[in-house]
């Protein structure tokens, strides 16, 4: 698994040393970028809930001949010749997606979350058609209704928040939209949702107004692999997922069904919505299929888990206002106010010591506050202690103190020599 890291002197020749030797004399131009992003990661706390450090062996399957592929259509029935190996690799993938989270069909070839849900629309609904989905305010993803995205064009939403003292999913009132407006869909899912969605709940009042239920699960759906989060898959009609954040896959999406709809989800992707698939993301996402499926992994995301807590608390303690009172899973928002910040100034004073991370909404109001995951530090090796060390680190960067930011500058890098993304 990955988990470590290189140190400066080898952070170029990595998983593909031969081939960086190749590019540098090649393309020094590119080169420099690449190796000027391999340090940035390495030497700063990569906090963003969405990412994560993959394993050698998923950048070896990224980077193979499976890239110069095009196959367009399944397994078996594909638009160009010579995809035997392209049909073995996506069986390969669609068997270990099947088998790791208890599905009768996997459809691998959504290109990202976003690609994933606009299939699992196609494959269900209308344009026109009415879907109740968590309102953007309140954590809701573009996809689930913003003017700006398809969703919001093509479809109808309406959107349910939280509740405004707990800032916990107010089933009640999902239920009562549910009755008052009769959606065809209710996406249950969120970017920055820290708590368990009661699926179970979601399904009950899916069945009661007829609607068919959508899973977005793109955040915790590696802390399912691991058993670390309640599965979707027996209670939605469609699971959507991404491949990467703390499933630590490659960049890409995923599907989820019976199989009832098997055909429909797989035509929505194609040829509706995509063309040619990405075979060696494909491949790629084969092989971290694989390694979630491992004791190693199943430690793994129960380590992340808490770690997030252990953060949310250590934080608390240091006066910033954690949403929810903490979190269940590897994401945490937070409030900086007490503090005397805002969301959009403290990402910028943390990013200028080393510590990356996203704004997000809070509910209730205008103001924005932070959030982040541990997923990619639980990967790198830290643990509880570190946890407490990151929460000084937070408040001591907000702190308006001459130099502070260098200073804290200074022991973000130390923190993250001591472990390296990947070792050399």
């Amino acid at each position: 698994m990955p988990v470590t890291a290189a140190a400066a002197d080898v952070r170029e020749t990595n998983a593909h040393g031969a081939d960086v030797d190749v590019l540098r004399r090649q393309d020094p131009e590119i080169a420099d970028v690449l190796a000027g992003e391999g340090r940035r990661q390495a030497d700063s706390l990569q906090l963003i809930a969405a990412e994560n450090f993959v394993s050698p062996a998923v950048l070896a399957a990224l980077g193979s001949p499976l890239a110069n592929k095009y196959a367009e259509g399944y397994p078996g029935s594909r638009h160009h010749g010579g995809c035997e190996y392209a049909d073995a690799a996506e069986r390969i993938a669609v068997r270990r997606a099947t088998e790791l989270f208890g599905a009768e069909h996997a459809n691998v070839q959504a290109h990202s979350g976003s690609s994933a849900v606009l299939a699992a629309y196609a494959a269900l609904l209308r344009p026109g058609d009415t879907v109740l989905a968590m309102g953007l305010a309140y954590g809701g993803h573009l996809t689930h209704g913003s003017p700006a995205n398809f969703s919001g064009r093509w479809f109808d939403f309406v959107p349910y928040g939280v509740d405004a003292e707990s800032g916990l999913i107010d089933y009640e009132q999902v239920r009562v939209l549910a009755h008052e407006h009769r959606p065809k869909a209710i996406v249950c899912g969120s970017i920055s949702y820290p708590r368990h969605i009661d699926y179970a709940e979601f399904r009950e009042i899916a069945d009661e107004v007829g609607a068919c239920l959508i899973a977005d699960a793109a955040h915790p759906m590696g802390l399912v692999a691991g058993g670390a989060a309640p599965n979707p898959v027996p209670y939605a009609d469609v699971v959507c997922a991404t491949t990467h954040k703390v499933l630590r896959g490659p960049r890409g999406g995923l599907l989820l069904c019976g199989a009832e709809l098997a055909e429909r989800i797989d035509r929505a992707v194609f040829p509706f919505t995509q063309g040619g698939a990405q075979m060696h993301t494909i491949a790629a996402k084969a092989v971290a299929f694989g390694e979630a499926a491992t004791p190693a992994f199943t430690a793994y995301t129960h380590r992340v888990v808490a770690n997030a807590r252990a953060l949310a608390d250590a934080l608390g303690q240091e006066g910033f206002a954690i949403t929810t009172g903490g979190t269940d899973t590897h994401l945490i928002t937070a409030d900086p106010a007490p503090l005397g910040s805002d969301g959009r100034v403290a990402k910028a004073r943390l990013a200028a010591a080393g510590i990356v991370l996203d704004t997000c909404a809070l509910p209730y109001g205008d103001g924005r506050g932070i959030r982040f995951g541990t997923a990619a530090v639980t990967t790198q090796g830290m643990g509880a202690a570190d946890m407490e060390r990151i929460a000084a680190l937070f408040a001591a960067a907000l702190r308006e103190e001459p130099d502070s930011a260098g200073r804290v500058r200074s022991e973000v890098r130390e923190l993250a020599d001591r472990y390296p993304p990947y070792r050399g």
